[in-house]
C-alpha cells in the first residue's frame, strides 16, 4: 500500500507528465524512494466532465512507479485510440485516477470473480484484454457480464472465456484526485 504522501506525489506527477507531454518537454519523475520505487504496472485513466476521456497503462512493468506513472499519463492524454490529444487547455478541468496494479494471478473458476474487487486479464493467442476493478461496478455488470466485456476488450467472442481463453485476476490499489 501507498502512504497518502506517496499518492499525492503520483497524482502530481501523472499531472505534470501529461502538461509536460503536450507541451513537447520531458518529464523528470521524482526520486524513486519508498512505494514509488516498486516495479509494477498501473493504468492512468483521466475523465473530463465526469466522462472518459482517456485510460492507459502498464501490466507488466520492470520500471519504477513513478516511471511507469509518469509514461502512462502521458499515453493516456495523447495515445489513447479512442480519443484525439487532450488539448492542453482542458488539462485544468481533468480528474485523474491512478490504478497501481498488484500481482496478476491465474483464475480457474471465473466464479472465484469478486466484482468491485478483482480486475481481470484475458489473453487468447495473441489477443489480450483487461478490465479495471472499478469498471464493472461503474456499469452495472454482474460477474458473467465483466468476465464476457473482458473478452471483447480483447477482441475475442464474449464466451471466449468458455472456450479457451486463459483468464488472470488481480487487485488494485485505486486513488484519484
Amino acid at each position: 500500500m501507498l502512504n497518502l504522501h506517496e499518492r499525492q506525489a503520483l497524482l502530481h506527477l501523472a499531472r505534470q507528465a501529461i502538461a509536460a507531454r503536450l507541451e513537447g518537454h520531458p518529464v523528470a519523475p521524482p526520486a524513486a524512494v519508498g512505494g514509488l520505487a516498486r516495479r509494477t504496472g498501473a493504468f492512468v485513466t483521466i475523465r473530463h466532465n465526469n466522462r472518459l476521456r482517456g485510460c492507459l497503462g502498464s501490466v507488466d512493468d520492470d520500471a519504477p512507479l513513478v516511471e511507469v506513472v509518469a509514461r502512462c499519463a502521458g499515453d493516456a492524454a495523447t495515445r489513447d485510440p479512442r480519443f484525439p490529444p487532450l488539448p492542453l487547455e482542458d488539462l485544468a478541468e481533468v480528474v485523474l485516477e491512478i490504478s497501481v496494479l498488484g500481482p496478476a494471478e491465474p483464475l480457474a473458476d471465473p466464479a472465484e470473480v469478486e466484482v468491485g474487487r478483482h480486475g481481470l486479464i484475458v489473453e487468447q493467442g495473441t489477443h489480450r484484454g483487461l478490465l479495471l476493478p472499478q469498471v464493472p461496478t461503474e456499469w452495472g455488470w454482474d460477474r458473467e457480464t465483466f468476465v464476457s466485456q473482458t473478452c471483447v476488450k480483447a477482441g475475442l467472442a464474449p464466451d471466449a472465456w468458455r472456450t479457451g481463453a486463459t483468464l488472470f485476476t488481480f487487485e488494485a490499489e485505486v486513488f484519484g484526485e
